[in-house]
């Protein structure tokens, strides 16, 4: 029998496996774009423009800058914001100074972040000044000695960057107040300027540090079965083999563009999600640039974004193709560019994908992976027309098993759960052996959690979920999370969290309550959960009951109350 039925089904040119050891670290990758593209764009924001020379530049500025605060090799820090230029900048300098970037979500509550850099260590953070109240709530529990604070319009031209600046902080009232400086366990926190730490960096040379294969790039994290987020170790070469094999995987589309410097990559999805993180790093590695979209949900501004230039790929979750195609202007526009739409992050809906086509004639793609896998891990065919209902082939130098609970692989056509290996795989969650043991095999897969078949033809489906996650528009919600917090608020005695399907998001959250005190009502549960919980892991719904099923030994059925 074929170990690896899906490689007679690779498109024409598609290689079989990649060379993860052509680049020493994700710092070569980067600085060979630096060096061949200087002049090339490689992101423009609000029409304002940033070239590879001047990323170049920038980054080795902020990276010098850490490096002289002291920051010992492979130190934590912590990255919080949307999609503006500065991200990319930050990023990069961070690796380039031979440290661990630690992505956070710019819309967690303080119980989160709190959790996030404590969990890291983070010891630096960057953020947009947007969400500098969060982090003033939670500084003094955390190891964070130096914030940097950057402004909306810091990179977006002298003009033009302090007009939106203003705007954000004065007219949008985007900017909650907060106070300076910042106090820690240490004593005062040194609070920069971005723009300060540039001038400053721009006089000191960036130090070569030694990064290896081994060498943690990012701690990215993702949801906890425990009830608390952990972090993926993704090293250096994980994350240069995800950019390798996505590279390969979407040539047959994009080498009929020719230049790969014309093209245009649109980032809407957030740029902390390891989807849009990876992309990101495919298109510095092609040399194209990226249209940054900081805020996707804005889908007017966003169409308007769209119109003015040609655009060739277009990563989306299924949420985010809808909402495009419920708006009348977006119909409008110019697909001829178009050659890779790319869905992740959720289950791709059959009725999205036959619209998609109707609408824009570029297939809808869709793939599957996770924070642990550098992102896509299976995708289908860049060369498929039509929607398979399954999250495609493995990719290049990727082996997925359907194994039993005993880590023994199934036949082909039998359900299990979906088992994977290959260079883009994590090393482990950082700090947390108990769960590394229990997630990798002994022949070396890492056991996702998912339920699956494949097909003769190597094609997955997956058929349901053995944890009790549930996707939120491509965001990972882990009830235990959601239940250890809701039962501390007053008035309730326990509760259980389920997903429940719904046509705009996949899936919402429902929170069933037994409450203690007559008097708690929903709005107050609501605004409970408002106070902890980032928009998309607060319930939709709320249900009181007087008890919860369990079984004998008093654990929470969720199965039953999904079927009823």
């Amino acid at each position: 029998m074929n170990s690896k039925p899906w490689l007679k089904n690779y498109p024409a040119g598609v290689p079989h496996d990649i060379d993860v050891d052509q680049y020493p670290s994700l710092v070569e990758l980067l600085e060979e774009s630096f060096r061949k593209h200087p002049s090339s764009p490689v992101a423009v924001c609000m029409e304002e423009w940033m070239t590879y020379g001047q990323l170049d530049e920038l980054s080795t500025a902020v990276g010098a800058w850490l490096q002289a605060q002291g920051l010992a090799p492979g130190a934590r820090v912590a990255l919080m914001m949307p999609n503006v230029p500065q991200f990319l900048v930050t990023m990069a300098a961070i690796l380039r100074a031979g440290y661990t970037c630690v992505n956070v979500n710019p819309l967690y509550t303080p119980r989160e972040l709190a959790h996030q850099l404590r969990d890291s260590g983070a010891e630096a953070i960057v953020i947009l000044e947007n969400f500098a109240s969060t982090l003033e709530e939670v500084i003094a529990q955390t190891q964070i000695k130096y914030v940097v604070l950057a402004s909306m319009g810091d990179l977006l031209g002298f003009w033009y960057g302090r007009w939106i600046t203003f705007a954000v902080r004065h007219l949008a009232k985007m900017v909650p107040a907060f106070r300076m400086p910042l106090s820690g366990p240490q004593g005062d926190i040194q609070v920069t300027p971005f723009k300060q730490v540039l001038a400053a960096g721009a006089g000191k040379a960036l130090k070569r540090v030694a990064c290896q294969h081994d060498t943690t790039a990012f701690l990215q994290y993702t949801g906890g079965t425990t009830g608390l987020s952990k972090g993926a170790v993704l090293t250096h070469r994980n994350i240069i083999a995800a950019i390798l094999q996505a590279e390969a995987w979407f040539n047959p589309a994009t080498k009929r563009l020719g230049d790969p410097r014309k093209l245009n990559n649109i980032a809407a999805l957030p740029l902390y999600h390891i989807f849009a993180l990876t992309l990101s790093l495919l298109s510095i590695r092609s040399g194209s640039f990226m249209t940054l979209i900081p805020n996707p949900r804005d889908i007017p501004k966003f169409v308007e974004t769209l119109k003015r230039r040609p655009f060739h790929l277009l990563p989306a979750v299924n949420t985010l193709f809808n909402s495009l195609l419920q708006n009348p202007q977006f119909r409008s526009l110019d697909f001829s560019n178009l050659v890779v739409s790319q869905a992740g992050g959720m289950a791709a809906s059959e009725g999205t994908a036959k619209q998609w086509l109707q609408v824009t004639h570029c297939p809808m793609i869709e793939g599957w992976g996770m924070s642990e896998t550098c992102a896509i891990g299976t995708n289908n065919p860049v060369t498929n027309r039509n929607f398979t209902g399954t999250i495609g082939l493995p990719l290049p130098s990727i082996e997925v098993a359907i194994k039993d609970d005993d880590g023994n692989s199934l036949p082909i056509g039998e359900s299990g759960e979906i088992c994977i290996r290959g260079p883009n795989v994590m090393t482990g969650y950082y700090n947390q052996p108990a769960e590394n043991a229990k997630t990798f095999t002994p022949d070396g897969y890492m056991r996702t959690g998912d339920i699956g078949i494949m097909d003769a033809e190597g094609y997955t489906k997956i058929v349901d979920r053995k944890k009790d996650m549930i996707i939120v528009s491509g965001f990972n919600v882990f009830p235990n999370e959601l239940e250890n917090v809701i039962s501390l608020c007053p008035g309730v005695v326990e509760c259980a969290v389920i997903g429940i399907p719904d046509s705009k998001t996949g899936e919402a959250i429902k929170a069933f309550i037994v409450k203690d005190d007559p008097t708690l009502t929903e709005d107050q549960v609501t605004g409970y959960c408002h106070d902890n919980f980032t928009a998309y892991k607060r319930p939709k719904y709320i249900e009181f009951r007087d008890e919860l099923p369990k079984t004998n030994v008093g654990k929470i059925l969720r199965r039953e109350l999904r079927s009823k």
